[in-house]
């Protein structure tokens, strides 16, 4: 058996809603079923065929391929298997992911991972804002799993994350970790202002000094934490600098707070 790829025969003027292209949805159809199917395009549904052209036939790995960057809601309430994009996604990435694993080539629009529960995503580009966060008007962000990006994130990153872990190598924009609570972020780039605004519980574990720490957190001091040689040994599986940084972030200094709100969640900065 091989990949069930599909291949967008041309550019899409409008976004395209593919969350029904998983393996939960997908198993128990054959391949003339699957090229029928109704995809909402805009404000209107279209056939699957006419949007792409379709080879292989093991819908436990998906592979997405063309000008992809309007796919929006690729892998949403996944259980398993394995969904790869060769280019650029959407909104919604891995949206309500509950399990399985999605490899993005390219960079991700805004709300990847939203209140994600469980499951590995992995993103070579950039991501845009609310990585992991909560929808508009919801308080329950990502809540399990693991999400690493090699580049930069938007804004709010974290924003009423509960529980899980992500991962950035590059930068990040204003509110990381706001509302948290609770989950770790880790970053190894610079971070943008308001650094866990309004956090109640969850780390932030910092490898590069932020520009500026809310008056509200509380400097703590120094700290040798035994719980950080864990972390990094946890990241085996992924190909981030992390795994080199043991002896930078033998030594942090700890902030906690925010002390506007419940005061429990900390930021940790390397020392080294």
């Amino acid at each position: 058996m091989s990949a069930l790829t599909f291949t967008l025969k041309g550019s899409l003027d409008q976004r395209l809603n593919v969350s029904s292209l998983n393996v939960d949805h997908l198993k128990d159809l054959d391949i003339a079923a699957i090229k029928v199917m109704k995809l909402p395009l805009g404000n209107r549904s279209i056939a699957l065929q006419d949007l792409f052209s379709v080879e292989g036939n093991d819908p436990t790995e998906i592979i997405f391929r063309g000008k992809t960057h309007k796919l929006d809601k690729i892998g949403q309430g996944m259980t398993s298997g394995l969904i790869r994009v060769e280019g650029d996604a959407g909104s919604y990435l891995g949206m309500h992911m509950k399990g399985g694993e999605i490899r993005v080539k390219g960079s991700v629009d805004a709300y990847g991972a939203c209140e994600m529960k469980n499951g590995l995503i992995l993103i070579e580009g950039h991501a845009g804002d609310f990585l992991g966060a909560a929808l508009p008007g919801n308080k329950k962000g990502m809540a399990g799993g693991m999400v690493h990006v090699k580049g930069n994130v938007g804004a709010r990153a974290g924003d009423h994350m509960r529980r899980g872990l992500l991962v950035i190598d590059g930068d990040t924009g204003d509110y990381l970790g706001s509302r948290m609570t609770a989950g770790t972020i880790a970053v190894l780039g610079r971070t943008g202002r308001y650094l866990g605004y309004a956090m109640g519980r969850g780390t932030l574990l910092l490898a590069t000094p932020p520009q500026e720490i809310l008056p509200t957190f509380q400097d703590c001091g120094s700290h040798t934490l035994g719980f950080i040689p864990l972390l990094l040994k946890s990241l085996k599986a992924l190909d981030t600098p992390l795994l080199g940084m043991s002896d930078q972030l033998k030594r942090v200094r700890r902030y906690a707070g925010d002390m506007c709100g419940l005061g429990k969640g900390e930021i940790l900065v390397a020392t080294n």
